[in-house]
């Protein structure tokens, strides 16, 4: 099967996400996930993605990203992961041990209606599915933890969303989501495949080369 375009057009957002190599933990302990949030910082002045959702977890890390400018998607975390692997091995005395992360980040655009409160609801629903709080904005290294604590130091950088966020949001989080939902998200995190409506998911993988995530997976069966 042909690869997914890479490159990421400004305007549409995405949700991506990356993994730790060989399921390993990318933040051991709390000054991991802290320097990390730094880190995002500097990443955000570099190249000033606009940031709506994210989720940092032990093995893995969430956004919900809404690039301006065609390639803005891969500057912002192609830096992001390239530092963090670097500085990582500095603190843990790891250089030349191998990479840190499974591989290039995975991304996959999104509609800005229901849709992307659909996407910014699993991201931030994220330590609660994997029992690590009772509440999702008891999290401290995500946005809705942001959102509930707001400070003016070392405070990750949060835009507004393209559609309204509901006013009782943090309920709307706290409430399961259905399995159609996770499944559905699952596939287009698998796969890369646009997330939102029949028409508008058409649209989007023919404007942004990714028609071939939409297709059955396998060969065709035989004629024969």
């Amino acid at each position: 099967m042909p690869r997914a375009s890479r490159l990421a057009v400004g305007g549409v957002v995405y949700h991506a996400l990356n993994r730790g190599a060989r399921g390993e933990r990318l933040f051991a302990h709390d000054p991991d996930f802290d320097a990390f949030e730094r880190l995002l910082i500097e990443a955000w002045n570099r190249a000033p993605v606009r940031i709506l959702s994210y989720v940092l977890m032990p093995t893995h890390w969430h956004f919900l990203l809404w690039p301006v400018a065609d390639g803005d998607l891969s500057t912002f975390l192609g830096w992001l992961t390239q530092t963090h692997t670097q500085r990582r091995h500095v603190v843990y005395g790891t250089t030349g041990t191998g990479a840190i992360y499974r591989g290039r980040f995975k991304s996959f655009p999104v509609e800005s209606d229901e849709h992307l409160l659909t996407v910014a609801r699993y991201i931030e629903r994220n330590p609660l599915r994997a029992g690590l709080v009772e509440h999702p904005y008891q999290w401290r290294w995500g946005s809705l933890f942001r959102r509930h604590h707001p400070s003016h130091e070392d405070v990750v950088p949060l835009s507004n969303w393209p559609a309204p966020r509901p006013p009782n949001w943090t309920s709307f989080v706290e409430r399961p989501q259905t399995q159609r939902e996770l499944n559905r998200l699952r596939v287009c995190v698998r796969r890369g495949a646009p997330f939102g409506s029949a028409q508008w998911t058409e649209r989007a993988a023919e404007r942004l080369g990714l028609e071939s995530t939409l297709r059955p997976r396998g060969r065709p069966k035989s004629r024969a």
